[in-house]
């Protein structure tokens, strides 16, 4: 859907410009297109859980060299 903002008569290109950020801010487009680029598809339940568990084992593995002393 574009977005038309012609020039009245006695209006400066500056308020033009103006005018048509304001469209374009009230439109929504810019948000619909930042959502959409930066989209990503939904992990899976497996993918999550195999996450949770890596960063489980880190942390576990971090506090065990912590321990130690080695950190």
């Amino acid at each position: 859907m574009p977005i038309i903002v012609e020039k009245k008569n006695t209006e400066t290109p500056v308020s033009l410009v103006d005018r048509f950020s304001k469209e374009v801010r009230r439109s929504g487009m810019l948000q619909r297109a930042k959502r959409q680029r930066f989209w990503q598809r939904p992990l899976s339940d497996l993918a999550r859980k195999r996450s949770a568990l890596k960063r489980l084992e880190s942390r576990k593995h971090y506090q065990l060299l912590r321990k130690m002393g080695k950190i």
